[in-house]
């Protein structure tokens, strides 16, 4: 076999959400800190391309580089790449590279618990994982701090007129929507019309509303928008249902981890769930992530939550992804049927 370049990859997925993790083959790209780092590979896009675009990748598939760690507490360091974004923080993904390090043996495992201090792009994350005969149980991150942007904004979205909506930050940018005002049931057989109609409502609130992120001036959008279902209350138990539209049109299989943490933030705002609650998401394949409040503090004069946010990972193989010096599409390829228009 012939290859100009070999990338190592571990594939994953954390409660559905494909979460593949680049373990070697790939030198750490120029930059004195990790969100550095993420931002000279969102810009060179040349393994953002490589890993995401078909015939490699494709629409539903997410990939993290590890890289050393900038601060010397942290255990490990990875960069999220999305097929639109490459974010600060995802939820999914944290949980997959987590699943990676510890069940493969990269960071050394102890049972019944493990904890880690990983750097993401957007800042450092605990993670403690349940560990029990050689695999890593659960997952538990605490999250990067979240708040509530805007409440109640008025939003014109083309044929639908002015929608009520929030925006958030929960480690990435989202508007949120009233699934049932819409008339969704959030069941799987909506997800290509909740896909469709997402990327729009995201469009629209980013050209009427933007985001800014006090900390983070280089955070300028919002990137993904949650139809959220009704929360249900049972005790402290809170539960709702959860679809994220993902652009460029598909929807996250898990419940979001990020999109949890920043539907937290907007409940703490409105009073709605407080310390000692618990807010379990429920994606459309049925998949569950938990949340809870674990501190309050302060970003940019706002008042933000600590989120912990927690799932399972489990991994689906191994890759050697591979160039032959005469294929003609050597950073891969994207068309409208399954990527949406470019």
């Amino acid at each position: 076999m012939r290859s100009t370049k070999t990338v190592h990859v571990i594939s994953a997925h954390a409660e559905g959400e494909v979460g593949d993790v680049i373990v070697g083959g790939v030198a750490p790209p120029p930059g004195d800190t990790i969100w550095e780092q993420s931002r000279w590979i969102a810009a060179d896009n040349t393994l953002r391309n490589f890993v995401l675009n078909e015939p490699r990748g494709g629409v539903f598939r997410h990939v993290n580089l590890l890289v050393p760690p900038k601060d010397p507490a942290a255990d490990a360091a990875f960069i999220i790449m999305e097929p639109e974004d490459t974010p600060p923080m995802s939820g999914s993904n944290s949980i997959c590279v987590s699943t990676v390090l510890l069940d493969s043996g990269i960071v050394p495992m102890t049972e019944p618990v493990t904890e880690m201090l990983l750097e993401a792009p957007g800042g450092l994350v605990k993670v403690r994982a349940e560990c029990n005969h050689g695999k890593a149980q659960r997952i538990y991150v605490q999250n990067l701090p979240s708040f509530a942007a805007q409440l109640d904004a008025p939003l014109e979205v083309e044929g639908l007129g002015t929608l009520s909506v929030d925006t958030a930050y929960g480690g990435d940018s989202f508007v949120f929507v009233d699934a049932a005002a819409l008339g969704f049931a959030l069941v799987p057989e909506e997800a290509h019309a909740l896909a469709k109609l997402g990327v729009r409502i995201t469009a629209a609130a980013n050209e009427a509303l933007g985001f800014h992120h006090p900390d983070n001036p280089d955070w300028r959008h919002i990137s993904f928008c949650l139809f959220a279902g009704p929360v249900t209350r049972e005790g402290n138990a809170l539960r709702a249902g959860a679809a994220v539209a993902v652009r460029p049109g598909k929807i996250d299989r898990s419940p979001t981890g990020t999109a949890l943490s920043a539907r937290m933030a907007v409940l703490s705002a409105r009073g709605q769930m407080g310390m000692g609650d618990t807010l379990t998401a429920v994606s459309l394949i049925g998949s569950t992530f938990a949340g809870q409040i674990v501190g309050e503090t302060i970003v940019g004069g706002k008042p933000a939550i600590l989120p912990e946010i927690s799932g399972r990972g489990w991994i689906t193989g191994t890759h050697q992804h591979m160039l032959d010096p005469e294929d003609p599409w050597p950073e891969g390829y994207r068309l409208s049927d399954t990527w949406g228009a470019q």
